[in-house]
C-alpha cells in the first residue's frame, strides 16, 4: 500500500490549470453560450440534464489508464457532439507502447523501445541499446521525464526504471535516445484536410549547464518562469522546405491512421542520420493562454497570427462541421 504522501510532485502536471479553463470558457463565450463542467464521476449526470449543442473537451479525466476516454465516451453514451479524438484514440495515444506499435505496422518512423515491468527482472534492460530514455508509459505533459530519465549506463537504467515504476504505478517505456533536433508540429482539422501550425524547435540550447538534450520536466516547469521565461520555442523553426513536408506527411499519415480529429500536437526528433522520427501524439493538446508560458500549441498560433480566443473557436468550428456531417 502506498499514501498519497508517496505521489510524486508531478503527477497532476497534465491536468489544466483554472486559468486554462477560464480562458477556454472566455473563448468560446464570444460565440456560444458555456457552461463549464468538471469531468469527474458527475459528468454524466450533469452533460444529461444539460443538453449540449457541442462539448468542447479538455479533460484529461481522473483515474485509470483510459482516464483521458471518459468523457469522449460518456458523450457518446448521450449522443453528443464533441471535439477532438473518441475515446478509443484517447486511450491508445496515452499508452505510448500501443501508439508505437501502430506507427511501426504503418511504417511510420518511431523511436525503438520496449516496455518493461516491475519484476521483469533486468536482463531486458541490459540488452537494450544506450544511451535511452526512460519514462512513464502512460503520462503527459512530461510527468515523469526527469533530467535522469536520459540514461547512459546499464545501472543508471535499471535505477530510473524502478524508480519510474515505483512512483507511477504503472510499466515503463524505454526508448531509444534521438541524439537530433526536437521538434514539435501541431495542426487542426481532419485528415486529409489538416491546416498545420508553423513547425517549432525545442531550443536545448537554453537549458542550463550540464542539463540533459531533453525537454522534460524540469524544462516545462521548474527551469521555465513565466516571469524570466527560457526561449526554449522557436517558431516557425529553421528547416529546409524538404525536412518540413516530410514531417508533415509522417504526422497527417499517424493522424489518419489513429483517427485523431480536430486537433493535436505531434513531438518529432531527428536520429543520427537526420531522419524525423515521432516521439508522440497529443491529441489533447496543453493549451496555456499566457504568452510568457511555453505552451506550443497556443505558441504556433500565435506566430500565424492566430490569437488564443481564435485558436479555441477553430478548433469549435471544426469539430462542429465534422460533427453535422456525421449525421
Amino acid at each position: 500500500m502506498k499514501s498519497d504522501d508517496d505521489e510524486p510532485p508531478d503527477l497532476y502536471s497534465e491536468y489544466d490549470t483554472a486559468e486554462t479553463v477560464s480562458a477556454v470558457k472566455k473563448a468560446l463565450s464570444r460565440q456560444y453560450e458555456v457552461t463549464a463542467i468538471e469531468g469527474d464521476e458527475s459528468v454524466f449526470v450533469n452533460l444529461r440534464e444539460l443538453k449540449p449543442d457541442l462539448v468542447f473537451n479538455i479533460s484529461e479525466g481522473f483515474a485509470g489508464p483510459n482516464r483521458e476516454s471518459h468523457v469522449p465516451i460518456v458523450c457518446e453514451m448521450l449522443g453528443l457532439r464533441y471535439t477532438g479524438s473518441d475515446g478509443l484514440t484517447l486511450g491508445i495515444c496515452l499508452d505510448k507502447a500501443r501508439t508505437k506499435e501502430i506507427l511501426t505496422h504503418h511504417k511510420i518512423p518511431n523511436a525503438k523501445f520496449t516496455v518493461w515491468n516491475a519484476g521483469d527482472g533486468d536482463g531486458k534492460l541490459k540488452r537494450f541499446p544506450l544511451p535511452a530514455i526512460v519514462k512513464p508509459l502512460r503520462e503527459g505533459s512530461s510527468t515523469g521525464i526527469r533530467n535522469n530519465s536520459m540514461v547512459a549506463s546499464v545501472d543508471a537504467l535499471v535505477e530510473r526504471s524502478a524508480e519510474i515504476a515505483g512512483l507511477y504505478r504503472q510499466p515503463v517505456l524505454i526508448e531509444e535516445f534521438l541524439p537530433g533536433r526536437e521538434f514539435t508540429l501541431g495542426f487542426i482539422g481532419n485528415a486529409p484536410d489538416l491546416e498545420f501550425l508553423p513547425l517549432i524547435e525545442i531550443n536545448h540550447a537554453v537549458l542550463p549547464k550540464g542539463a540533459n538534450p531533453i525537454y522534460g520536466y524540469e524544462a516545462k516547469w521548474l527551469w521555465d518562469d513565466p516571469a524570466d521565461p527560457l526561449p526554449m520555442l522557436i517558431c516557425p523553426a529553421p528547416v529546409e522546405p524538404a525536412l518540413l513536408k516530410k514531417m508533415r506527411a509522417m504526422v497527417s499519415k499517424a493522424a489518419q491512421v489513429l483517427n485523431i480529429r480536430d486537433w493535436c500536437r505531434a513531438d518529432l526528433r531527428l536520429d543520427s542520420a537526420g531522419a524525423p522520427r515521432i516521439l508522440e501524439l497529443n491529441p489533447l493538446p496543453g493549451i496555456l493562454p499566457d504568452p510568457r508560458e511555453n505552451s506550443a500549441l497556443p505558441a504556433a498560433a500565435r506566430a500565424m497570427g492566430i490569437a488564443y480566443d481564435e485558436l479555441i473557436l477553430k478548433v469549435a468550428k471544426v469539430a462542429g462541421e465534422r460533427t453535422s456531417a456525421a449525421k
